[in-house]
């Protein structure tokens, strides 16, 4: 793939930051609930996807400690300032990089949906279910087939604010794809205005077949329409599990 097409660079991952924190906020509670034996035993959270570090803000208000993660970058300049008392921010690029061990994996954003195909992303789930100690949280969101029904009507949208404008066009490729085009215009400091394009694809799967998959690995988990009482988009599921004790 190319990395432009999956890489938040810097005015997306800006304009994502600023406009965007919806749904870490909404997904919180929930994931902070699943999390408490974590906490309460001073586990390691391990975060994927952390983007600008706004879920991982709420995850260490809350007394956790985390390893927050990104393939992007400007994803991670700016969780570096939202969450500096992290135990590490950095780079990780999934399915191929290492992940460190952690008695929790969590990520929202339907981070593993951003990889190439199914493959990947049950490499992915593979190499998380690895990293998770025994009776270790996985926490996680995923796009499911059933997404792009609710998108097959809405081809286009804008949202802007003063200081910046994001414009997207969407696509269905494929019953199993789902892309966005995205324009960001962002208020340089003379008043002028930059523009910048990109192009993310992601892949959806049915995500009943995600438990048994992970079950093989020694992870017991389920598929929910929530991490708790938030409502999440048509087609985004929650997986929510254990690692088995040995």
């Amino acid at each position: 793939m190319d990395p432009d097409s999956l890489y938040y660079r810097d005015d997306l991952a800006l304009v994502h930051h600023l406009g965007f924190g919806l749904h870490a906020d909404a997904t919180a509670p929930g994931i902070l609930a699943l999390l408490e034996p974590v906490r309460d035993r001073h586990g390691l959270v391990l975060e994927l996807g952390c983007g600008s570090g706004l879920l991982t803000r709420h995850l260490l208000d809350a007394g956790h400690r985390v390893i927050a993660t990104d393939a992007s970058p400007a994803m991670l300049e700016l969780a570096r300032e939202t969450a500096p008392d992290a135990e590490d921010i950095r780079q990780v690029i999934l399915p191929a990089d290492p992940l460190p061990e952690a008695d929790a994996v969590v990520s929202v954003g339907h981070v593993l949906s951003y990889l190439d195909d199914e493959d990947q992303i049950e490499r992915a789930l593979t190499a998380i279910a690895g990293a998770l100690r025994p009776d270790g949280v996985l926490a996680l969101d995923l796009s499911d087939l059933r997404w792009n029904d609710a998108w097959k009507h809405t081809t286009a949208s804008i949202r802007r604010s003063d200081d910046w404008v994001i414009a997207t066009e969407y696509s269905i490729p494929a019953p199993n794809k789902f892309v966005r085009e995205m324009t960001t215009f962002v208020r340089n400091v003379d008043g002028s205005w930059r523009r910048d394009d990109e192009r993310h694809e992601n892949t959806l799967i049915d995500t009943s077949e995600v438990p048994a998959l992970l079950a093989e690995r020694g992870v017991e988990a389920r598929v929910a329409s929530a991490f708790g009482s938030e409502t999440l988009p048509t087609g985004l599921v929650a997986i929510i599990g254990t690692k088995r004790m040995p």
